[in-house]
């Protein structure tokens, strides 16, 4: 609730022209919605997890500062003598 609020106050007092959001639940949804009408700009960093879909649809845009994780899954069998490869570990 705090940052959702703290999204508000920059929004509403102009203190920003956009706003990075790491996250991705419908929590926000609020606080995006009130700084689009605002006419700031809302990029959210779901840091490669699923983006909740109420909110995809008020955000500007997806980035992410971070490269992907690997899975561990799919590295452990590249490693694995005699498993043939699907593409994974190319």
């Amino acid at each position: 609730m705090r940052i959702g609020l703290d999204i508000a106050s920059l929004t509403l007092k102009k203190q920003a022209d956009t706003v990075v959001l790491v996250a991705g639940d419908s929590d926000f949804v609020p606080a995006a919605q009130l700084a689009r009408r605002e006419g700031m700009e809302f990029i959210l960093d779901p840091l490669w997890q699923k983006v909740n879909d109420d909110l995809f649809e008020h955000i500007d845009g997806l980035q992410s500062g971070l490269k992907r994780p690997v899975d561990r899954h799919v590295a452990n069998a590249c490693e694995a003598p005699g498993i043939p490869s699907r593409g994974e570990c190319e």
